[in-house]
């Protein structure tokens, strides 16, 4: 027994040993992308963006790290989350530096490359015994917190519009009232979790009307892309999104962001 037991604990600490290089490698490899993305001068991959300073786009990987730290906290530390996610995002930035989504007139657009996938994710797991079990396990309360993350979303979107890279209908100057989730996000928090003075159907109403101004956000931001079927901002469309690293808003920051409103929503409605 005494052997079973040891041969137990070697084996976790195997198992955590290669999950902790594991995740080493892959946070160093996607910060050497960032790096060669910045120093190719190559009209393949940078001739549309040359004018988006190097903050903005350190600043957009940053929040990007950030929302997949947050929602990893709210699965309770589930490794194999942050593994899945932190693949997603290295092929949905090999996608991106490989040009593939500068054919805007593909049809269907390749951009649904980095959406579909997500939304069909997303449908299973709110439809599978597997899937309800795991958004049952969520934080509630970590998932609140996430939305922090719209207020740099929204002050990078604010930077790629004075660089000429997106309408500015997508920032808060224009049609986009997203930062005003973010700004919440900590007071929400606050008084439902901490202060415990509003309660949850509150906390529910905030989730909708956030996921309002997410929806909102959204639809201005695909009907202002380059793509076939184009209804706003013709001079200044959103062209942001089909170069990395800023194709990792629609493949994995608004995912996350609109998979912990659905959840919170789910959740608070039971």
């Amino acid at each position: 027994m005494l052997n079973v037991g040891m041969a137990r604990n070697h084996a976790d600490v195997f198992v955590e040993e290669n999950y902790r290089i594991s995740c080493h490698l892959l946070s160093r490899f996607y910060f050497l992308v960032l790096i060669f993305v910045h120093r190719i001068k190559t009209p393949r991959f940078m001739h549309a963006l040359h004018a988006v300073p190097a903050y903005v786009t350190i600043s957009f990987v940053a929040t990007t790290l950030l929302a997949i730290w947050l929602f990893f906290r709210a699965t309770n530390h589930a490794k194999s989350t942050l593994i899945v996610l932190f693949s997603w995002s290295i092929l949905q930035s090999l996608i991106a530096l490989s040009g593939l989504y500068l054919d805007t007139s593909a049809i269907p657009p390749r951009i649904l490359l980095s959406l579909l996938p997500v939304f069909i994710l997303i449908a299973l797991l709110f439809n599978t015994k597997k899937g309800k079990e795991f958004i049952n396990s969520l934080s509630l309360e970590k998932l609140t917190l996430l939305h922090i993350i719209r207020v740099p979303v929204e002050i990078v979107l604010y930077w790629l519009f004075l660089s000429k890279a997106i309408p500015e209908l997508m920032t808060f100057t224009g049609r986009n009232f997203d930062i005003l989730a973010g700004i919440t996000a900590p007071i929400t928090y606050y008084f439902v979790f901490v202060k415990k003075t509003m309660n949850h159907k509150i906390l529910l109403a905030w989730n909708i009307i956030c996921l309002l101004l997410l929806i909102n956000i959204i639809v201005h931001a695909i009907l202002a892309s380059p793509v076939p079927f184009q209804q706003f901002a013709f001079e200044q469309p959103n062209i942001a999104i089909l170069y990395f690293p800023y194709n990792l808003l629609p493949s994995v920051v608004v995912p996350l962001v609109l998979f912990s409103h659905l959840v919170a929503i789910r959740r608070l409605l039971k």
